[in-house]
């Protein structure tokens, strides 16, 4: 049996844990005040209205409403529910 572990073996062996980045809470979806919606680096999705920013890019609700996504899902905002449903029916008049 070998004393020594090997060459290869003592250099690999760390692992950095998951930093769980993304999306939280979809669009349509309820949001509470404080619920985080999306967790990233940098400013990969930007915040709109109804929405704070955390000191590490994290967006997260300051109202509780629903989550509505615009500039092509790369902005979010929180709607309160009847502001929601009053957008969600002009979208549907426009198509």
């Amino acid at each position: 049996m070998a004393h020594k572990k090997g060459q290869g073996s003592s250099r690999n062996g760390r692992d950095s844990n998951p930093q769980m980045l993304g999306i939280k809470l979809y669009g349509g979806q309820t949001a509470q005040p404080g619920s985080i919606i999306c967790r990233q680096r940098g400013t990969r999705w930007t915040p709109g209205r109804n929405v704070g920013v955390g000191r590490d890019w994290t967006i997260f609700s300051l109202i509780e409403g629903k989550v509505k996504f615009d500039r092509n899902g790369r902005r979010i905002n929180v709607l309160p529910a009847a502001e929601f449903a009053a957008a969600e029916a002009a979208a549907a008049a426009a198509k």
